[in-house]
């Protein structure tokens, strides 16, 4: 049997365990302090990072890594909130494979808990999510998640988005600590964010500065229309990350745009269209002069479908081509793939500008223009006046001592010969005459144009027919086609939409003319009931006999979906 303790022995052993427990107390007082001191390393580290990316996508991804190794969970995401403060923009996330974001489907818009932030900008700590009133639940192929913490980012007093951290690593909580970490986190993030977005903006002005130089120049040094248009296009497309850029010019007398530039997503869709003012984002922008913008302008109330151009795009914005006096020399369209965040007001702002300065390098261009043509008419005048003043009047002087000469003649054959030789020189007096005219005169008058008067006979054919057939122009109609093939084409158009009007049953139809090297197309398509045997022959005759007359044809088929496209062809003469 062992000896029982002595008092003496119980009053050593006392202090021994008080010392051992101040010792385990110190060393855990040490280890947090150690734990926070490399968590502080761990924020400082951070916050470096996070503010040395001047790419917003990449200062953004930065953060949710940063965020992720911080509070140490498995799943970040960093949501940005859209224009309309109500739902996400973008959404960036961390623990999540690409295959598992395409089985999941599109990213979340701000429903549920992620709404509840966007609502209430607070910090947000969650041990359990499906117990949050505001949850509802995971889409499919979600995977588990049940701790939540989430921040607010702001940016210069304004809430830029969330920080949202899920499922803490070893099935611990989110704790208060995590929470101060990250809030600290959030207000560096908010940093770099304006940062790198005052970055973005100075370099996006430089671009929109180049592409205005590079307008004026091109104009200045001598470019065609049609490259300044498309360069208008292209430019403002690459900047602005669009799938699709047009330019819709006015046509004279007409109250119609035709456009005259499509570059990017289903381009052929629209070049060449001829459209109206109404039920169009493009001339409502040309009437109205201000830019108009669209969420999905291939379901807009307000654009007309047909025909239809708009497949594989969502927002959308026209802007106007105008001056400081408000006069309006064009239409600019932009449209964004289908998902793609909309034209925000700042964007529509810039690119008002970008257009406005267009415009001012188009009207100096067409000044110089202008001043060339006059100095052109001038010369002309001068060379007409000339001619009159002085050839004409020797020649006439001329005609008449032959004349006079004549009657001393007494050989026959060479009395005639001085005959002849005056009647020549009355002939050629006529001629310098005509030329004179031709010089003086000048162009038809608004609206005489080939492209005009094509308008003008599907306006007049709309009313019987009962809807509007779309227009598409292509080429240069107004120059290369001459005066005698354009009264064909016109007549030839004329007459088939009264064909179509009176016996196709038609609830659509599109007029197509384009003017190609060494030929002229039109065709007339419908989606009726087609051409029965032996019937609905009336003008076709006609239509068939000018085309030869001119050394073309004429062709009738009946298009995939049913109807009738009839297309006549005629060459041209050479340049």
């Amino acid at each position: 049997m062992g000896s029982a303790e002595t008092p003496r022995q119980a009053r050593i052993r006392l202090p021994q365990l008080r010392l051992d427990e101040l010792l385990e107390e110190l060393q855990a007082r040490l280890d947090a302090a150690r734990g926070t001191r490399d968590r502080v390393h761990s924020l400082l580290e951070a916050v470096l990072s996070v503010g040395r990316d001047l790419n917003l996508e990449q200062a953004l991804y930065s953060i949710v890594e940063a965020a992720a190794v911080l509070v140490d969970a498995e799943y970040a995401a960093l949501g940005v909130i859209g224009p309309d403060g109500r739902h996400l923009s973008a959404f960036h996330t961390v623990g999540v494979s690409e295959e598992q974001i395409a089985r999941i489907g599109h990213f979340p818009e701000g429903h549920g808990i992620l709404g509840e932030l966007i609502r209430h900008p607070e910090p947000l700590r969650l041990t359990k999510i499906s117990e949050h009133p505001a949850s509802y639940g995971f889409p499919p192929n979600h995977p588990p998640m049940n701790t939540f913490l989430g921040v607010p980012i702001r940016v210069r007093d304004q809430v830029f988005g969330n920080l949202y951290l899920t499922e803490k690593r070893g099935g611990a909580q989110f704790d208060g600590e995590d929470e101060s970490v990250l809030s600290t986190l959030a207000v560096a993030a908010g940093v770099a964010i304006d940062n790198a977005r005052l970055y973005e903006e100075s370099r996006l002005r430089e671009r929109w500065l180049r592409a205005t130089a590079e307008i004026t120049h091109t104009l200045l040094s001598g470019g065609g229309r049609a490259e300044v248009l498309r360069l208008i296009a292209e430019r403002a497309g690459e900047i602005t990350g669009s799938a699709l850029a047009a330019v819709g010019m006015p046509m004279e007398d007409t109250g119609t745009l035709s456009v005259e530039i499509a570059v990017g997503l289903d381009a052929e869709a629209h070049q060449g269209l001829v459209l109206p003012v109404e039920s169009t984002l493009m001339g409502m922008a040309f009437a109205e002069a201000v830019p108009v913008t669209s969420t999905d302008v291939g379901q807009d109330p307000r654009v007309s479908p047909e025909p239809p151009r708009f497949a594989g795009l969502g927002p959308a914005v026209a802007v106007p081509i105008g001056t400081a006096e408000g006069e309006v020399r064009g239409v600019l369209l932009l449209g964004r793939e289908a998902g793609r965040t909309a034209f925000s007001p700042s964007e529509t702002e810039t690119l008002q500008a970008f257009a406005a300065q267009a415009a001012v390098a188009m009207e100096l261009a067409q000044r110089r223009q202008d001043a060339e043509e006059v100095a052109v008419l001038k010369d002309r005048d001068r060379i007409a006046r000339d001619l009159h003043d002085l050839a004409i009047q020797r020649l006439f002087a001329t005609g008449m001592t032959l004349q006079s000469a004549g009657r001393f003649i007494e050989h026959p054959e060479a009395a005639e010969r001085v005959v002849r030789a005056v009647d020549d020189l009355d002939e050629t007096i006529k001629i310098i005459r005509s030329t004179i005219f031709g010089l003086r005169s000048r162009e038809g008058g608004a609206g005489s144009g080939l492209r005009a008067r094509v308008v003008r006979v599907v306006g007049e054919a709309a009313p019987v027919l009962g809807f509007a057939p779309s227009v598409r122009m292509e080429g240069l109609v107004d120059t290369d086609v001459p005066r005698e093939i354009a009264d064909h084409v016109v007549a030839v158009l004329s007459e088939a939409l009264t064909n179509v009007a009176r016996h196709a049953h038609a609830h659509r139809a599109d007029v197509a003319l384009v003017a190609e090297p060494g030929r002229v197309r039109l065709s007339v398509t419908d989606d009726g009931v087609g051409i029965p045997p032996g019937g609905r022959r009336s003008g076709l005759r006609n239509m068939a006999e000018r085309a030869r007359q001119s050394g073309g044809d004429l062709e009738l088929s009946t298009p995939d979906g049913g109807g009738t496209r009839l297309l006549w062809r005629v060459p041209l003469p050479p340049a």
